[in-house]
């Protein structure tokens, strides 16, 4: 009798190659699961290109702890090298490069967030990795033997690239290392399977061809959707202003979650929940609280969850985040005066040295730049302002 797969195939868009009645472990990871004598190395890449991640980001987060799981190892390779250039997929100009250190921070932020998702404790079901251990050893004999396997017509047909040709768009010659380098990173860790949301197509199989190149057997790609944000429009991102963050309040994930429109529901039970979707309720504000326990749940644990959803259902007078007024502050203003302030800090002294160590986030979005500056009250009225992991004020 074969293995039951359904959690391979929860949420998934594609995966390839996908020979369905294929006994062939090169042709069907179904069968490459059944008859492999080892764990399987799944591999997801991270580029630290910004400091916090939303709910977005954690599908390919919960599809490697669906692997991990199952008895496989998640190989999350952390981009320091790759996210210096910036992955140009879906964009129309060049991405500014950002230093060392900038990436360094944003990597210790990004595995901060991601411990809840990931089996970090159990051994061998986690390798971090750095993807500068092996790209910043590249000599320019490897990176000419890089280059010479793919072609500038095949580059200029990955979608990004081919729009901003045709539309005479600058496209420097480092980003097109790019793709190359992210596949080389399959052959550096050995990946049997590679995760990406349904734009990284185009590279991952650029590692399946640097794998053959190189002598080693091609991994699968297996190809998730991109999360439409709480507007129900557009893709869920912080520039858009639809999006939930995993470092934000409870109250404030539970409030976000809860105004889910109807026809995104399904899709957020499939992405963000291991529930059946056979047994969810019929009635669609139902499924909205339904889902907001669920998510605060496994970010913050079931008290958390709780209290957020007495918050709500008493219109935020129990469990609320404190309030503070910003009707007698004068802007232009700095962060630290408004940690002190606020009561959240003893101190402007105490304030600077909580965002130089990192521990305060706005809107769950973690600030580390001692000299940030508010010019007017719009800027900052109804966001959340946290130090640590337990302090909270709502600005008002």
């Amino acid at each position: 009798m074969g293995q039951n797969f359904s959690w391979l195939h929860r949420g998934i868009v594609e995966i390839f190659p996908q020979g369905d009645n294929s006994d062939q472990q090169s042709e069907s990871l179904e069968k490459l699961l059944e008859k492999a004598n080892r764990p399987l190395r799944v591999k997801f890449g991270i580029d630290p290109t910004g400091a916090d991640i939303h709910l977005g980001h954690s599908i390919p987060m919960r599809k490697l702890r669906a692997f991990q799981d199952a008895g496989h190892t998640a190989v999350l390779i952390i981009g320091d090298f790759t996210a210096r250039i910036g992955d140009p997929s879906g964009k129309s100009e060049t991405r500014r490069q950002l230093s060392p250190e900038e990436v360094q921070q944003n990597a210790k932020n990004y595995l901060e967030q991601v411990r809840p998702i990931l089996d970090f404790d159990t051994p061998g079901r986690l390798e971090v990795r750095y993807n500068s251990e092996w790209l910043d050893k590249l000599d320019l004999g490897k990176i000419l033997e890089l280059l010479s396997t793919m072609t500038v017509q095949q580059m200029l047909a990955k979608e990004g690239f081919a729009e901003r040709y045709k539309k005479e768009n600058p496209i420097f010659i480092h980003e097109f290392l790019y793709p190359l380098m992210q596949g080389y990173d399959s052959v550096a860790v050995d990946s049997d399977v590679e995760l990406g949301a349904t734009d990284q197509k185009f590279n991952i199989a650029v590692g399946r061809d640097l794998q053959r190149h190189f002598g080693k057997k091609p991994q699968f790609g297996l190809l998730l959707p991109i999360l439409v944000g709480t507007d129900g429009v557009q893709k869920m991102s912080k520039s858009l202003n639809n999006y939930v963050a995993v470092g934000e309040h409870p109250s404030q994930k539970y409030q976000k979650l809860q105004g889910v429109p109807d026809e995104l529901l399904l899709q957020y039970f499939e992405l963000l929940t291991d529930l059946s979707l056979d047994n969810l309720p019929e009635n669609p504000r139902d499924r909205q609280k339904l889902l907001a326990k669920e998510v605060v749940t496994q970010y913050h644990g079931e008290q958390a969850a709780k209290e957020a959803e007495l918050a709500a259902a008493s219109g935020g007078k129990t469990g609320e985040v404190p309030e503070y007024s910003l009707a007698g502050v004068e802007f232009p203003t700095k962060l630290f005066y408004l940690l002190n302030a606020s009561g959240l800090c003893k101190s402007s002294g105490e304030g600077r040295r909580k965002i130089q160590e990192g521990g305060v986030r706005l809107d769950g979005e973690k600030i580390t730049d001692t000299d940030t500056t508010f010019n007017n009250s719009t800027e900052i009225q109804g966001k959340v302002l946290q130090l640590g992991k337990n302090k909270f004020v709502k600005l008002v």
